[in-house]
């Protein structure tokens, strides 16, 4: 089994779904899981930190070490808040998950700046603020394990959804900062992933415990992630039913970025649409819903 005895691990999101079962999966390991969760509604508003106080309750009934947080971390402030008393707590903090996530539907025609800027402060202001902040600690000893989340819904088009523009362009953003925090974080030993998970929570308006796509089959890939048998950084693990298969870009070999890309030549529009069929061979066609 992964040993996790001594880390000290933040959860954003563990209140219920898949963030529970994560903070499950790391506190049966022996992990000290801070289980953090605003308790907003489903709409991504109101707060209710018994959400929170309830998850840890249920940890500790099983025999384990946890701890509740409701504080809000859509600002930079709030982030450091709660890490700074993480910190002080325990003296360290070892690794930071950020599952917290919403989901809601404009069509970029109705799209307007507080929706946006909410899908924006959960999926990339959060992490980004909560790495600032735990980032000291960790290169203090030498040791940090970060995951972010980003969806299917994002990274490929087949998965694109009407109405998603602001969820999905945030849950990209997420891989950009899991890049450049997994750059920094190498020479200290803090590896930075993301896993893009799948599994019938309460977005998915799954009330009932589900008989498949369960967030306990999704949780191995995180608890891998953020293990000292990890040794990668920059990766994106997709999980779903019981399965994991780890992707990211990869530059083709002989490329001398930016001066030849080993693309196919072309000194005009008109000669870029004549071989528009070579430059881009695999196309996926967007299609109207229903």
């Amino acid at each position: 089994m992964l040993d996790f005895n001594a880390r000290i691990a933040l959860i954003t999101g563990a209140g219920r779904g898949i963030g529970l079962a994560y903070a499950r999966a790391l506190a049966e390991r022996g992990a000290h899981v801070i289980v953090h969760d605003g308790g907003t509604g489903s709409d991504g508003t109101g707060r209710d930190a018994e959400v929170a106080n309830e998850a840890a309750r249920l940890i500790w009934h099983d025999g384990y070490s946890a701890e509740p947080a409701s504080d809000a971390i859509e600002t930079r402030d709030g982030c450091r808040q709660l890490v700074d008393r993480i910190v002080a707590d325990h003296g360290r903090l070892d690794i930071v998950i950020h599952n917290a996530g919403w989901v809601g539907y404009e069509a970029i025609e109705a799209l307007t700046p507080a929706f946006l800027e909410r899908a924006t402060a959960i999926h990339l202001n959060a992490p980004a603020w909560l790495a600032q902040a735990a980032w000291p600690a960790m290169v203090e000893h030498g040791y940090g394990r970060i995951l972010l989340t980003t969806s299917d819904r994002a990274l490929y088009p087949q998965y694109a959804q009407a109405g998603l523009a602001a969820y999905a362009a945030t849950k990209m953003a997420a891989v950009g900062l899991m890049h450049a925090l997994a750059l920094e974080g190498a020479a200290h030993d803090i590896r930075v992933n993301a896993i893009s998970p799948v599994a019938k929570t309460r977005m998915w308006g799954v009330t009932e415990p589900p008989t498949e796509l369960t967030p306990d089959s999704v949780a191995p890939g995180a608890v891998f992630l953020v293990s000292d048998a990890c040794d990668d950084s920059g990766w994106i693990l997709r999980a779903a039913n019981g399965q994991f298969h780890a992707v990211r870009a990869q530059e083709a070999a002989g490329v001398d970025d930016p001066r030849d890309i080993r693309g196919s030549s072309a000194d005009s529009a008109e000669s870029l649409a004549a071989c528009w069929a070579e430059v881009a061979p695999v196309r996926t066609e967007y299609r109207a819903a229903g």
